[in-house]
Protein backbone atom coordinates (compact mmCIF):
# COMPACT_ATOMS: atom_id res chain seq x y z
CA UNK A 1 0.00 0.00 0.00
CA UNK A 2 1.40 3.39 -1.02
CA UNK A 3 0.50 6.41 1.10
CA UNK A 4 1.20 10.12 0.71
CA UNK A 5 2.47 12.11 3.68
CA UNK A 6 3.87 15.48 4.74
CA UNK A 7 6.89 15.95 7.03
CA UNK A 8 6.78 18.88 9.50
CA UNK A 9 8.35 19.92 12.78
CA UNK A 10 7.70 22.24 15.70
CA UNK A 11 10.89 23.22 17.58
CA UNK A 12 12.55 20.03 16.37
CA UNK A 13 9.67 17.78 17.47
CA UNK A 14 9.09 16.11 14.08
CA UNK A 15 5.95 14.67 12.58
CA UNK A 16 4.54 12.70 9.68
CA UNK A 17 1.15 14.22 8.80
CA UNK A 18 -1.55 12.17 7.06
CA UNK A 19 -4.62 13.70 5.41
CA UNK A 20 -7.55 11.36 6.07
CA UNK A 21 -10.32 13.85 5.35
CA UNK A 22 -11.33 12.06 2.14
CA UNK A 23 -10.62 8.43 3.00
CA UNK A 24 -10.72 6.63 6.35
CA UNK A 25 -7.58 6.07 8.41
CA UNK A 26 -6.67 2.37 8.25
CA UNK A 27 -3.02 1.91 9.27
CA UNK A 28 -2.18 -0.82 11.77
CA UNK A 29 0.18 -0.39 14.74
CA UNK A 30 2.84 -2.30 12.79
CA UNK A 31 2.51 0.05 9.82
CA UNK A 32 2.63 3.10 12.11
CA UNK A 33 5.82 1.84 13.74
CA UNK A 34 7.34 1.29 10.29
CA UNK A 35 6.36 4.81 9.21
CA UNK A 36 7.94 6.36 12.32
CA UNK A 37 11.12 4.26 12.12
CA UNK A 38 14.12 6.48 11.34
CA UNK A 39 16.10 3.66 9.72
CA UNK A 40 13.51 1.70 7.73
CA UNK A 41 10.66 4.21 7.35
CA UNK A 42 10.28 7.98 7.20
CA UNK A 43 11.14 8.76 10.81
CA UNK A 44 9.13 10.89 13.24
CA UNK A 45 8.45 11.46 16.91
CA UNK A 46 4.71 11.24 16.24
CA UNK A 47 2.29 10.62 13.39
CA UNK A 48 -0.53 13.16 13.10
CA UNK A 49 -3.82 12.28 11.42
CA UNK A 50 -6.23 14.90 10.05
CA UNK A 51 -9.84 13.70 9.95
CA UNK A 52 -13.26 15.21 9.37
CA UNK A 53 -15.11 16.15 12.58
CA UNK A 54 -17.81 14.01 14.11
CA UNK A 55 -20.08 17.07 14.47
CA UNK A 56 -20.28 20.75 13.50
CA UNK A 57 -19.03 22.08 16.84
CA UNK A 58 -15.41 21.60 15.70
CA UNK A 59 -13.53 22.01 12.42
CA UNK A 60 -11.39 18.85 12.46
CA UNK A 61 -10.55 15.74 14.41
CA UNK A 62 -6.88 15.41 15.42
CA UNK A 63 -5.35 12.01 16.20
CA UNK A 64 -1.81 11.39 17.45
CA UNK A 65 0.23 8.18 17.33
CA UNK A 66 3.62 7.71 19.00
CA UNK A 67 6.62 5.87 17.56
CA UNK A 68 5.44 2.66 19.21
CA UNK A 69 2.15 2.82 17.29
CA UNK A 70 0.06 3.66 20.34
CA UNK A 71 -2.54 6.43 20.14
CA UNK A 72 -2.18 9.25 22.69
CA UNK A 73 -4.37 12.07 23.91
CA UNK A 74 -2.51 15.26 23.07
CA UNK A 75 0.53 16.84 21.38
CA UNK A 76 1.03 20.61 21.59
CA UNK A 77 3.81 20.93 19.02
CA UNK A 78 1.77 18.74 16.70
CA UNK A 79 -1.24 21.02 17.16
CA UNK A 80 0.76 23.94 15.80
CA UNK A 81 1.79 21.89 12.77
CA UNK A 82 -1.81 20.69 12.40
CA UNK A 83 -3.27 24.19 11.91
CA UNK A 84 -0.46 25.18 9.54
CA UNK A 85 -1.05 22.00 7.52
CA UNK A 86 -4.81 22.44 7.09
CA UNK A 87 -4.28 26.10 6.17
CA UNK A 88 -1.58 25.36 3.57
CA UNK A 89 -3.69 22.55 2.08
CA UNK A 90 -6.68 24.93 1.94
CA UNK A 91 -8.76 22.54 4.00
CA UNK A 92 -9.94 25.68 5.84
CA UNK A 93 -9.77 29.43 5.33
CA UNK A 94 -9.80 30.13 9.07
CA UNK A 95 -6.76 31.41 10.98
CA UNK A 96 -8.12 29.94 14.22
CA UNK A 97 -9.75 26.52 14.31
CA UNK A 98 -11.41 24.25 16.84
CA UNK A 99 -9.95 20.75 16.90
CA UNK A 100 -11.23 17.62 18.66
CA UNK A 101 -8.51 15.50 20.28
CA UNK A 102 -9.00 12.21 22.09
CA UNK A 103 -9.93 13.93 25.37
CA UNK A 104 -10.60 17.63 24.73
CA UNK A 105 -11.06 20.46 22.24
CA UNK A 106 -8.11 22.76 21.50
CA UNK A 107 -7.91 25.99 19.48
CA UNK A 108 -4.72 26.52 17.45
CA UNK A 109 -4.32 29.90 15.71
CA UNK A 110 -1.95 31.09 12.97
CA UNK A 111 -0.36 34.41 13.97
CA UNK A 112 0.73 37.13 11.56
CA UNK A 113 4.41 36.70 12.49
CA UNK A 114 4.39 33.10 11.28
CA UNK A 115 4.27 31.45 14.69
CA UNK A 116 1.28 29.56 16.03
CA UNK A 117 -0.64 30.01 19.28
CA UNK A 118 -2.57 27.09 20.73
CA UNK A 119 -5.19 27.32 23.44
CA UNK A 120 -4.34 24.06 25.20
CA UNK A 121 -7.24 24.15 27.67
CA UNK A 122 -7.09 24.08 31.45
CA UNK A 123 -4.48 22.02 33.26
CA UNK A 124 -5.43 19.64 36.05
CA UNK A 125 -3.35 18.92 39.14
CA UNK A 126 -5.65 16.14 40.35
CA UNK A 127 -3.76 12.81 40.47
CA UNK A 128 -6.76 10.78 39.29
CA UNK A 129 -6.90 12.79 36.05
CA UNK A 130 -3.54 11.44 34.85
CA UNK A 131 -4.21 8.75 36.26
CA UNK A 132 -1.67 8.63 39.10
CA UNK A 133 -1.90 6.39 42.18
CA UNK A 134 0.47 7.86 44.80
CA UNK A 135 -0.27 5.31 47.52
CA UNK A 136 2.91 4.44 49.39
CA UNK A 137 5.07 7.16 47.82
CA UNK A 138 6.78 9.82 49.99
CA UNK A 139 4.96 13.15 49.83
CA UNK A 140 5.48 16.78 50.84
CA UNK A 141 4.18 20.28 50.08
CA UNK A 142 6.23 23.10 48.56
CA UNK A 143 4.49 26.50 48.57
CA UNK A 144 1.19 24.62 48.88
CA UNK A 145 1.99 22.43 45.85
CA UNK A 146 1.93 18.67 46.58
CA UNK A 147 4.97 16.71 45.50
CA UNK A 148 5.78 13.02 45.54
CA UNK A 149 9.04 11.11 45.28
CA UNK A 150 10.26 7.97 43.56
CA UNK A 151 13.49 6.26 44.58
CA UNK A 152 15.92 5.64 41.72
CA UNK A 153 19.41 4.22 42.24
CA UNK A 154 19.25 5.02 45.94
CA UNK A 155 18.17 8.66 45.49
CA UNK A 156 14.74 10.24 46.00
CA UNK A 157 13.53 12.30 43.05
CA UNK A 158 10.72 14.74 43.93
CA UNK A 159 8.16 15.64 41.29
CA UNK A 160 4.84 17.36 40.62
CA UNK A 161 2.05 15.94 38.46
CA UNK A 162 -0.32 17.58 36.00
CA UNK A 163 -2.56 16.69 33.10
CA UNK A 164 -2.70 18.65 29.87
CA UNK A 165 -5.14 16.12 28.45
CA UNK A 166 -2.21 13.71 28.71
CA UNK A 167 -0.23 12.80 31.87
CA UNK A 168 2.93 14.61 32.99
CA UNK A 169 5.53 14.49 35.73
CA UNK A 170 7.76 17.55 36.20
CA UNK A 171 11.07 17.33 38.10
CA UNK A 172 12.95 20.54 38.95
CA UNK A 173 16.69 20.05 38.48
CA UNK A 174 19.78 22.24 38.90
CA UNK A 175 21.15 21.37 35.47
CA UNK A 176 18.86 20.19 32.66
CA UNK A 177 21.82 19.34 30.42
CA UNK A 178 23.14 16.85 32.98
CA UNK A 179 19.80 15.36 34.05
CA UNK A 180 19.44 11.55 33.67
CA UNK A 181 16.62 11.97 31.16
CA UNK A 182 16.88 8.59 29.42
CA UNK A 183 17.43 6.43 32.51
CA UNK A 184 15.12 8.16 34.99
CA UNK A 185 12.57 9.17 32.35
CA UNK A 186 12.14 5.58 31.18
CA UNK A 187 11.96 4.35 34.79
CA UNK A 188 9.21 6.80 35.82
CA UNK A 189 7.32 6.42 32.52
CA UNK A 190 6.64 2.76 33.31
CA UNK A 191 6.35 3.04 37.11
CA UNK A 192 3.27 1.18 38.42
CA UNK A 193 2.00 4.40 40.02
CA UNK A 194 1.12 5.50 36.46
CA UNK A 195 -1.14 2.80 35.00
CA UNK A 196 -1.28 4.51 31.57
CA UNK A 197 2.40 5.48 31.72
CA UNK A 198 3.53 9.11 31.89
CA UNK A 199 5.62 11.82 30.21
CA UNK A 200 8.55 13.05 32.31
CA UNK A 201 9.91 16.62 32.17
CA UNK A 202 13.17 17.91 33.67
CA UNK A 203 13.02 21.67 34.33
CA UNK A 204 15.93 23.98 35.16
CA UNK A 205 14.62 27.37 36.36
CA UNK A 206 16.89 30.22 35.23
CA UNK A 207 14.71 33.10 36.47
CA UNK A 208 10.96 33.60 37.11
CA UNK A 209 10.23 33.93 33.37
CA UNK A 210 12.81 31.64 31.79
CA UNK A 211 13.98 28.05 32.01
CA UNK A 212 15.47 25.07 30.23
CA UNK A 213 13.53 21.85 29.79
CA UNK A 214 14.04 18.34 28.49
CA UNK A 215 11.18 15.85 28.17
CA UNK A 216 11.07 12.06 28.03
CA UNK A 217 7.90 11.35 26.05
CA UNK A 218 5.78 8.32 26.72
CA UNK A 219 6.17 5.89 23.84
CA UNK A 220 8.72 8.07 22.01
CA UNK A 221 11.68 8.70 24.33
CA UNK A 222 13.42 12.07 24.58
CA UNK A 223 12.41 14.51 21.85
CA UNK A 224 13.90 17.87 20.89
CA UNK A 225 10.78 19.55 22.28
CA UNK A 226 7.43 18.50 23.75
CA UNK A 227 4.62 21.05 23.69
CA UNK A 228 2.47 19.57 26.43
CA UNK A 229 5.63 18.83 28.45
CA UNK A 230 6.53 22.51 28.25
CA UNK A 231 2.97 23.42 29.30
CA UNK A 232 3.20 21.03 32.25
CA UNK A 233 6.58 22.39 33.34
CA UNK A 234 5.33 25.97 33.15
CA UNK A 235 2.01 25.50 34.95
CA UNK A 236 3.42 23.38 37.78
CA UNK A 237 6.23 25.88 38.43
CA UNK A 238 3.80 28.82 38.27
CA UNK A 239 1.37 26.94 40.54
CA UNK A 240 4.17 26.42 43.08
CA UNK A 241 5.19 30.12 42.81
CA UNK A 242 8.62 29.34 41.35
CA UNK A 243 7.86 31.09 38.05
CA UNK A 244 5.52 33.77 36.66
CA UNK A 245 3.61 34.03 33.38
CA UNK A 246 4.68 34.42 30.62
CA UNK A 247 7.40 31.77 30.64
CA UNK A 248 9.89 31.08 27.86
CA UNK A 249 11.39 27.61 27.92
CA UNK A 250 14.50 26.65 25.98
CA UNK A 251 14.35 23.20 24.40
CA UNK A 252 17.10 21.49 22.47
CA UNK A 253 15.03 22.08 19.33
CA UNK A 254 14.03 25.70 20.01
CA UNK A 255 12.13 28.03 22.32
CA UNK A 256 8.47 27.87 23.33
CA UNK A 257 6.48 30.53 25.19
CA UNK A 258 3.74 29.62 27.67
CA UNK A 259 1.07 31.87 29.18
CA UNK A 260 -1.08 30.82 32.14
CA UNK A 261 -2.79 33.17 34.58
CA UNK A 262 -3.67 30.59 37.22
CA UNK A 263 -6.46 28.27 38.38
CA UNK A 264 -9.47 28.15 36.08
CA UNK A 265 -7.56 29.65 33.13
CA UNK A 266 -6.44 28.04 29.88
CA UNK A 267 -2.80 27.55 28.92
CA UNK A 268 -1.55 29.21 25.75
CA UNK A 269 1.41 27.69 23.89
CA UNK A 270 3.26 29.81 21.30
CA UNK A 271 5.96 28.53 18.97
CA UNK A 272 7.00 27.65 15.42
CA UNK A 273 5.49 25.21 12.92
CA UNK A 274 7.67 24.31 9.95
CA UNK A 275 6.76 22.53 6.71
CA UNK A 276 9.58 20.30 5.42
CA UNK A 277 8.45 18.22 2.42
CA UNK A 278 5.80 16.02 0.81
CA UNK A 279 6.47 12.45 -0.29
CA UNK A 280 5.02 8.95 -0.39
CA UNK A 281 6.04 5.56 0.98
CA UNK A 282 5.15 1.93 0.37
CA UNK A 283 3.89 0.22 3.54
Amino acid sequence: MKIKFTKMHGAGNDFVVLDCTEKPFSLTEKQLRHLADRHFGVGADQILVVEKPDDNSVDFKYRIFNQDGGEVEQCGNGARCFVKYVSQRKLTDKKKIRVQTMKSVIEPELLDNGTVKVNMGMPSFTPADLPFNPAGLPTREVNGEPQWAIRFKGELWWFSVSSMGNPHVTIIVDDAAGAPVAELGAFIEKHPAFPRRVNVGFLEIMNPHEGKVRVWERGAGETLACGTGNCAAAVTSIHAQFMESPVTLHNRGGDLTLQWEGEGENVELIGPAVYLFDSEIEL
